[in-house]
């Protein structure tokens, strides 16, 4: 699997800095544990959800889990929606469209939208290790037809094990990154490296987000039948391609070494 890379990512100054990182949806198992890792990064984080006192409450738990210094507040989502210009959504498919035709008067012009919904079969009682067929061919596709004009969209974070971001290790997973917007992707990228043991690859265009999501359907089946929490590694490309926060572990274990060595370059690792 390639990687495209903006270039001149690496020399240019963070784009995320100083904004506040809205999680709508994000009382959610996947938008809390989002959360909870950004707020240990030391971002300002504000918890959104259809219910603003189930917001505070789960900001509450974030903020003893993440240290005396964190800075997380809950809104109801459209008030989140009003106080940051950088959105990330975390809720199921079945209610993803009906909640951004609500938002959408109180999403911000040029915001940075990021979507991290995958289309399993289970938001429409099938099994969770299947997707659905989407008219505009991928779930972050849909999103981006239904935010205002002007509202960038990157979809990003689909692989992530839920249960993983909620613990205190490393998470061992790679964060593959679609958006048509280069400095939505820039963002984007920026925020998966600030999660211990993330490393965030450039995915090219949006409409690849189809791909990315249904991966997600097949870890799922994969931790079902092995009772684990696994994730991607994307190995054999340069370094380049990976863009790594400060949290990323510089020495590899044996067992990692092993599988880069028999790993064919550029393939995808589960």
């Amino acid at each position: 699997m390639k990687a495209r890379m903006r270039v001149g990512m690496k020399d240019r100054p963070e784009a995320s800095a100083g904004r506040a990182i809205a999680v709508i949806g994000g009382t959610g198992a996947a938008g809390r544990g989002l959360a909870l890792r950004w707020a240990r990064a030391g971002e300002t984080i504000i918890i959104g959800s259809r219910d603003a006192a189930r917001a505070e409450q789960a900001a509450e738990t974030i903020r003893k889990r993440a240290g005396a210094d964190a800075q997380v507040s809950g809104l109801e989502n459209s008030a989140a929606c009003g106080a940051s210009s950088l959105l990330v959504l975390t809720v199921p498919f079945e209610g993803q469209a009906a909640l951004l035709k609500q938002l959408k008067p109180a999403i911000r012009p040029g915001s940075i939208l990021i979507d991290a919904t995958v289309p399993l079969a289970a938001s429409v009682g099938g099994r969770a290790s299947r997707t659905l067929g989407v008219w505009q061919g991928s779930a972050a596709q849909q999103t981006a037809e239904l935010v205002p004009k002007g509202v960038s969209v990157a979809a990003a974070f689909h692989n992530l094990s839920a249960e993983a971001l909620d613990g205190n290790e490393e998470v061992d997973c790679d964060v593959i990154v679609c958006s048509d917007d280069p400095t939505a992707a820039q963002v984007t990228m920026e925020l998966a490296a600030k999660i211990a043991g993330v490393r965030a690859i450039d995915g090219g265009k949006l409409e690849n987000a189809r791909l990315v999501e249904q991966i997600t359907a097949l870890l799922i089946g994969l931790n079902i039948r092995h009772k684990g929490h696994g994730g991607i590694r994307i190995t054999g490309l340069s370094d380049a391609a990976y863009k790594t926060g400060p949290f990323f572990p510089v020495v590899r274990g044996r067992h990692q070494a092993k599988m880069d060595s028999v790993i064919p370059q550029g393939k995808l690792q589960i």
